[in-house]
C-alpha cells in the first residue's frame, strides 16, 4: 500500500532527475517521464527505485522499476527491463531523488491544523479528555476513546473499538481495530535517517506510514517510526511493552511478544510468534523467522531461522549460550 499522505510532484523526466543531483553527466538515457520513487519490491514500470545491498539480490531480479540507481557491482542481478543508473553514493542520491518527489516529507513539524476535539465533528462520537487536539483528514471509528493532552495529528484512521492513552502522538498512521495505544507513545514520526554530504548529513525523505493491524497493544512511551519509502506495519495480535523503539520500514509479524526497552534498527523483518526478552537489540535489515525466541538483552546482528532460540551477543543458539556460560 503506497503512502496516501504525502503528495507526489511527479511525473518527472528521468534525465531531469539526473541532472537535478549532480549524476555523472555521460548518464544520458531516453527521454521517458518517471511517476514515482519505490523500494524494489513495490516498484512498477515508470517507476525508479535502488539497490544497494546484495541482501536484496531475490527482490532486484524481479523487480518492475524502468530504472534502478545502483552500482557496477550488483547492476548485473537487475533484469533487462530495469536500466541500472551507476552512483557512487546509492543511498545519498536515492534520498535526494526522493525529495524531488516528496519535497514535503522531510519536516515533521507540529500540525497547524490540529484543533480542539470539541470542535470538530468527533465532540459526540469519541469520549475524549481534557486537551485533546485532531488534525486534517483524520478519521475515528465507533467506540473509541482518546486520553488527556493527546494530538491525533493530520493523516491518521482509527477503526472500532481503539483506546489511545494521555500524552499520545500519532500522525502519518492507519490503526486497525480493537487497538490500544498506552500513554505517552509516538506513532508516525520520521525516522533516524542521514547520509554524509562532503560537510553536512543529508536527511532521508521518510515518505512511508504505520500500520497497526487488528488487537494490537503498544506499551507505555513506545515510538514507532513511519516508513521511508516503504510502510512500517505491526501484526496482528501483536503485543508490545513499554518503552520499545521499532525504526522506519520494520515489519513485524502476528502474535509476537516483545518486552520493554527492545530496540529494532530500520528494515528488519520478524515473522510471527515471535517472542523477544527485554533490552534486546534487532540490528538492520535482518530476517527473523517464525516460532523465534530470542533471550533478554541478546544482540541480533544476523538472521536467525524459523523455529529457534538464541540468546548472547552475538545472538546464538540457546543451548551454545548457556554450555559457553556455565
Amino acid at each position: 500500500m503506497n503512502n496516501p499522505f504525502f503528495k507526489n510532484t511527479g511525473p518527472h523526466d528521468i534525465n531531469y532527475l539526473l541532472k537535478s543531483i549532480n549524476l555523472k553527466a555521460n548518464q544520458k538515457f531516453p527521454e521517458g517521464h518517471i511517476k514515482d520513487i519505490k523500494d524494489l519490491f513495490s516498484s512498477e514500470k515508470s517507476d525508479i527505485t535502488f539497490f544497494h545491498s546484495k541482501k536484496y539480490h531475490d527482490l532486484a531480479k524481479k523487480t518492475k522499476a524502468s530504472y534502478c540507481i545502483t552500482n557496477e557491482k550488483l547492476k548485473s542481478a537487475l533484469p533487462n527491463t530495469c536500466r541500472a543508473i551507476i552512483s557512487d553514493n546509492i543511498l545519498l542520491d536515492t534520498a535526494k531523488i526522493t525529495q524531488i518527489f516528496y519535497p514535503d516529507s522531510i519536516t515533521d513539524n507540529f500540525d497547524d491544523t490540529a484543533e480542539p476535539v470539541e470542535k470538530t465533528e468527533f465532540k459526540t462520537k469519541v469520549k475524549f479528555g481534557k486537551n485533546v487536539l485532531i488534525g486534517n483528514n483524520v478519521k475515528i471509528g465507533l467506540n473509541c476513546s482518546i486520553g488527556h493532552n493527546s494530538i491525533i495529528e493530520k493523516n491518521v484512521l482509527i477503526g472500532n473499538n481503539c483506546s489511545i492513552g494521555s500524552n499520545v502522538i500519532i500522525k502519518n498512521t492507519i490503526i486497525m481495530n480493537n487497538v490500544h495505544i498506552l500513554d505517552g507513545c509516538v506513532v508516525g514520526k520520521k525516522g533516524f535517517g542521514f547520509f554524509p554530504d562532503k560537510v553536512s548529513n543529508f536527511r532521508y525523505p521518510q515518505v512511508g506510514m504505520v500500520i497497526i493491524e487488528d488487537n494490537v497493544e503498544i506499551g507505555c512511551g513506545s515510538t514507532i517510526d513511519r516508513g521511508s519509502l516503504s510502510n512500517t506495519i505491526i501484526g496482528k495480535n501483536t503485543y508490545l511493552d513499554n518503552q520499545i523503539h521499532i525504526a522506519h520500514n520494520v515489519k513485524i509479524g502476528e502474535n509476537c511478544i516483545i518486552a520493554g526497552q527492545v530496540g529494532f534498527a530500520g528494515s528488519s523483518v520478524l515473522g510471527n510468534n515471535v517472542m523477544i526478552g527485554g533490552q534486546a537489540g534487532i540490528s538492520g535489515h535482518l530476517k527473523v523467522g517464525n516460532n523465534v525466541q530470542i533471550g533478554g538483552g541478546s544482540g541480533v546482528i544476523k538472521n536467525i531461522s524459523d523455529n529457534t532460540k538464541v540468546m548472547g551477543y552475538p545472538a546464538k543458539d540457546l543451548k551454545n549460550f548457556i554450555r559457553e556460560n556455565k
